[in-house]
């Protein structure tokens, strides 16, 4: 396929939700309307995903840790020694408090709403993705504090926030419960509706787009530091985002994926978390200002999702047709 072609309305999208939140960007109880919009947007996302998995299939996705230790692997190590290698090579380069938010941008969890979400747009293996990107959060409560308080100095400070847990189990597996719950009455009516599933999937990421761009224009991130820095910054995340993305599936392949739990890795394994990352740092850095620390995260954040959108879309349009007998698609032609 060719870019031109895979650069679909989708991804145009996102753009114009970033231009929209840099023109127009939330403030006050708009802002306040937004953020809820979001968490009633992951409920309804997850309470849509338990609707739609048949119990075995769910179960399926918690068998797969094989799937789960790789994606694991490439959050918690990759994901970390890449940054110390970003911390060393650019010192001197940029501020201070930048290279330590590239250090810290890789010990965040991976996302979990953006992973699953395009993993279900790519078409590949929904309930792997579910367990990995939930489990990679809930683990991350206490892996990333203890990461920071190794290779941050910030052991005084740093202390692991109970709270994110259950936002996660809340946010996230009591919708999907609900929605298993109603698969027998309501499922065969959801799966005569894809179309509006698929616009839940994408609505669910333009919100995220809008609403963390909103953030990042009312905070006035981006005029702490001078364009030259910013523009270091992000490229060296499209760097290091590059990297993943070309590890994650050369790891997939060279273990024998199929091609279904190959989505699975690249979106769950390349990504990390700015709804997780920006809490954990106002917890983990108090008494700091956190402005720039957590710039490189938001210019991490909003680039994987444009890259992830297009990404997705390809993947989509190469989607396999055979499948395993639960019907996850296997291999793609071209893989």
């Amino acid at each position: 396929m060719k870019f031109a072609q895979a650069f679909d309305g989708f991804v145009m999208a996102i753009f114009g939700m970033v231009a929209v939140a840099v023109v127009l960007p939330a403030q006050g109880v708009f802002m306040d309307a937004a953020q809820w919009l979001v968490k009633l947007a992951i409920a309804v996302l997850f309470l849509l995903y338990g609707m739609r998995l048949a119990p075995a299939e769910a179960l399926a996705g918690l068998r797969q840790w094989r799937l789960h230790g790789t994606i694991l692997t490439l959050t918690y190590v990759l994901f970390p020694l890449i940054g110390l290698a970003a911390w060393a090579l650019t010192s001197g380069v940029i501020a201070d408090d930048l290279r330590i938010g590239l250090l810290f941008l890789s010990l965040v969890p991976s996302t979990v709403q953006s992973s699953i979400a395009f993993t279900s747009i790519a078409g590949g293996n929904l309930p792997g993705a579910i367990v990995s990107a939930s489990f990679s959060n809930l683990l991350g409560v206490f892996v990333t504090p203890l990461l920071v308080v190794m290779l941050i100095d910030t052991a005084e400070s740093a202390r692991i926030d109970p709270s994110s847990a259950l936002y996660i189990v809340v946010q996230l597996l009591v919708p999907f419960l609900i929605g298993q719950a109603l698969r027998p009455k309501l499922g065969p009516w959801l799966q005569r509706r894809r179309r509006a599933a698929t616009l839940v999937d994408r609505g669910s990421i333009l919100l995220v787009v809008y609403t963390a761009f909103s953030e990042g224009m009312n905070e006035r991130i981006w005029s702490k530091t001078s364009p030259g820095q910013i523009l270091i910054v992000s490229a060296i995340c499209c760097a290091i985002l590059a990297t993943v993305l070309v590890t994650c599936t050369l790891v997939a392949r060279w273990l024998r994926f199929a091609w279904a739990d190959r989505v699975v890795i690249i979106f769950c394994g390349s990504k990390k978390s700015l709804a997780t990352g920006l809490p954990m740092a106002t917890v983990l850095f108090t008494g700091q200002p956190v402005g720039l620390l957590v710039l490189p995260l938001m210019i991490f954040h909003q680039i994987q999702l444009i890259v992830c959108a297009w990404l997705a879309s390809s993947f989509a349009a190469k989607r396999p047709t055979t499948t395993d007998r639960q019907g996850i698609p296997q291999e793609a032609p071209s893989a």
